[in-house]
């Protein structure tokens, strides 16, 4: 008896400009008729498109995964994020979790290989007919290797017995006696994981065109949104990244000791350690060679209506979700993300020196003064304008929490991302275009000056590599707005470690709230249990403000489990050759 599918159609727009890839589907079909359809089969790949978040940035039940590190609170205090923030992670209540999701479109992804030499995509041109299958190879690939970093990313880690391990790697659909042959499901491990996404990639890369442009139906601008070799090689240079972190070597390579702030780790074998961050140093030039150049991020991408040179690979949506769950409550909003005082403070002045030298003229009086640029791309603060009115976030005034109790804890708002368009909330309430960045051309720097250093050091030119980590990292703050390098200099003159902190520093400035924060941590086992504070201000009767430092929330990540996550407890069940995290 022949198996039936039946395709189903998301309701789905796929970040695209001007096209869908939704198939018509109305219909259920015998396997044999079925997979001769074109529609039905690319539907597969579509289903692997379709279940990519289309709001990233808040992707965690509207809140921001930031909100779980020393970023951010959240308001949403019913939130999976919010339980995660006060270190209620565990096997069965796991936000960044997603073996489920990520394991059904691997499912997609194999019977769309399978079946798609059955298929015949353009009757008319054998031409178009080769052309539309090799750029659906090339998308496929590229899918299952994006896929499997989420895997990688969400559960990837080091076990008890010093082993780094990923995710359990299948390339095919599996038959049923397969299927059920749970004893046989083991994670491979990490350093196989990251190959495979790679080998995934280098795939994608020799089929797909560079970026769609121009006129052709098959690699066109209307296909914008797809997967492209840009997209290919940006995140090839984010999964060398990752493959090369401390957290996730074999305790042959490094290993982890408790220290005086949480854990430290120790690299053990220095060869294979620093051969993996040159590979990543050299995955992050071809990218950059690929790409060419570093617009950087500005306001106006945020809601732009064309896409922004920045973003790679984006989703978009045309909504107010963003502004509703993030305005003050008395602009309509539900003011659930606060930005930390951590986070402001973490911003230089403007001329490049950090608030705590004496040659940034960082005044605490007047503390948003003269500061770096992007600190007004992240965060609202009190005296910012926001529909027509400054914020008033100090006590007594209308957007702080002694007025509505579930205003701002931390003295801030979220200026990220949100459209700031007069009325967009309120009595006639309206939309506005929302960008989702997947992958952006400031990233790849930073990757670049992350490996470059751990490789080379802060100053050298590593062979085949066309600058140094220090002058990566000049460029990013220039196009930020800072052109004063003394710092950058001074702190790559301390050497590898110091110009490290400088660059996680960089990382959190130019990827807040992009849900990046939470894995940085952890991949270099950084002090997780820091406080969260805030600033309460109060004004006094002739107008002058005051601020004081308060801690908003604890931070009960005490332990080293959490620096990885646990195995969904339903498979841990299923597989018992399935082994854990270290810690769980």
């Amino acid at each position: 008896m022949l198996k039936k599918y039946t395709l189903i159609a998301f309701g789905f727009i796929l970040f695209f400009s001007s096209c869908s890839l939704d198939p018509e589907v109305d219909n259920t079909y015998d396997e044999e008729f079925a997979f001769f359809l074109p529609d039905r089969v690319e539907g597969f790949l579509i289903n692997a498109y379709a279940n990519l978040p289309n709001t990233i940035v808040d992707g965690y039940g509207g809140n921001f995964l930031d909100a779980a590190t020393d970023n951010a609170v959240t308001n949403d205090f019913d939130s999976a994020i919010y339980r995660l923030s006060q270190g209620g992670l565990t096997a069965n209540s796991n936000p960044v979790g997603n073996w489920t999701n990520a394991y059904a479109q691997f499912r997609n992804i194999h019977i769309f290989f399978e079946n798609e030499p059955n298929a015949i995509f353009d009757l008319e041109s054998e031409e178009s007919d080769r052309n539309k299958r090799r750029n659906l190879r090339g998308e496929a690939f590229y899918l299952r290797a994006w896929w499997g970093f989420q895997l990688l990313q969400a559960y990837g880690g080091k076990t008890d017995d010093g082993q780094a391990l990923g995710y359990p790697i299948v390339l095919k659909s599996l038959v049923e006696g397969e299927a059920s042959d749970l004893e046989s499901v083991k994670r491979n491990t990490y350093a196989e994981c990251v190959a495979q996404i790679q080998k995934d990639l280098d795939s994608s890369i020799a089929l797909l065109p560079v970026q769609y442009q121009g006129g052709d139906p098959i690699t066109g601008i209307n296909q914008l949104g797809r997967a492209d070799q840009r997209a290919a090689y940006a995140l090839k240079s984010r999964v060398s990244m990752y493959g090369a972190s401390p957290a996730y070597q074999p305790d042959n390579i490094t290993t982890i000791s408790a220290g005086s702030q949480m854990f430290n780790f120790q690299v053990v074998d220095q060869t294979a350690y620093t051969n993996k961050w040159v590979v990543a140093a050299n995955d992050a030039q071809n990218a950059i060679d690929l790409i060419g150049n570093l617009p950087g991020l500005s306001e106006g991408n945020f809601t732009d209506n064309n896409t922004p040179d920045e973003f790679i690979w984006r989703s978009y949506h045309n909504n107010r979700n963003l502004e509703n769950f993030n305005y003050p409550i008395g602009e309509f909003g539900q003011a659930r993300t606060g930005p930390s005082q951590n986070l402001v403070d973490a911003f230089y002045g403007a001329n490049g020196f950090p608030i705590t030298d004496a040659r940034s003229n960082y005044d605490p009086e007047n503390p948003y003064e003269n500061r770096d640029p992007r600190l007004t791309l992240n965060v609202l603060y009190n005296g910012q304008v926001l529909d027509a009115d400054p914020l008033q976030i100090y006590q007594g005034g209308e957007d702080s929490n002694s007025v509505y109790a579930q205003n701002t804890r931390t003295g801030y708002y979220l200026r990220k991302w949100l459209s700031l368009a007069e009325g967009i909330l309120g009595t006639n309430p309206s939309n506005d275009n929302h960008y989702n960045p997947y992958l952006r051309c400031t990233e790849l720097w930073l990757n670049f000056a992350e490996a470059s250093n751990e490789a080379y050091g802060p100053d050298v030119v590593g062979p085949g590599l066309s600058l140094s980590a220090s002058d990566a990292i000049k460029r990013v703050r220039t196009r930020s707005g800072i052109s004063n390098q003394v710092y950058v200099n001074e702190v790559a003159a301390q050497g590898k470690e110091a110009f490290r902190t400088l660059i996680q520093r960089e990382r959190r400035l130019e990827l807040a709230f992009e849900n990046q924060r939470y894995f940085d941590m952890r991949r270099w086992l950084m002090p997780l249990n820091e406080p969260v504070y805030g600033y309460e201000i109060t004004r006094e009767e002739n107008g002058d403000l005051n601020y004081e430092e308060i801690v908003v929330e604890e931070r009960p990540f005490n332990d080293i489990k959490y620096y990885y996550a646990p195995l969904p407890y339903d498979e841990l069940v299923k597989s018992p050759n399935l082994i854990n995290n270290l810690g769980w």
